[in-house]
């Protein structure tokens, strides 16, 4: 029996939620770019804009597609270019599952950090400004990092049934027990 294809996901977009009117209207940030690695194929994929139905194809095809706060972000953003429902996909959203567990929504850089020991490379802001600079290659790249980030916390919480974060409340490093 061949082993699934789980295909890590995030995106990145061309407008910031000020830009649009806010955050209630994410289907209007339009995708900057999105990158996914596949755990059959083994290798990372870039998708700029005019490549989005490519990348609906490989998320559909996917035997789940794994992500940090891809649900309530990703997705909407993407909702606008897909003929499919999306909700129809298999995902694991890690953000969603952390936050069933601990009540709150714990970023990917202060999860990445405590589980890893390495945070993020940039944030969405950066990406916002190199879009507007056309600098697709700088964006690319942390979005590379991001999904290999989300990659490497979704492996650490398999093997072993926990990842970290870092409690504002009680000043000190915790534990989450996960079960992907």
């Amino acid at each position: 029996m061949s082993s699934p294809n789980l295909v890590y996901f995030d995106l990145e977009t061309q407008k910031s939620a000020a830009e649009v009117g806010g955050w209630h209207n994410k289907r209007a940030m339009k995708v900057a770019l999105g990158v996914t690695y596949s755990t059959l194929r083994g290798t990372y994929e870039i998708y700029r804009e005019d490549d989005v139905y490519a990348l609906l194809q490989e998320l559909q095809r996917a035997d789940r597609v794994i992500g940090y706060n891809v649900i309530d972000f990703d997705f909407e953003v993407l909702a606008p270019y897909a003929v499919f429902d999306l909700s129809q996909v298999p995902v694991l959203d890690l953000m969603r599952d952390v936050e069933k567990t601990i009540g709150l929504r714990v970023g990917l850089d202060a999860i990445s950090e405590q589980t890893l020991g390495c945070g993020k490379t940039a944030d969405g802001m950066d990406s916002l400004k190199w879009w507007k600079e056309g600098k697709l290659a700088k964006i690319a790249e942390y979005c590379c990092y991001d999904v290999k980030a989300t990659r490497l916390v979704h492996e650490f919480g398999l093997q072993y049934g926990c990842v970290f974060y870092f409690s504002k409340k009680t000043q000190r490093r915790e534990k989450v027990p996960v079960n992907w």
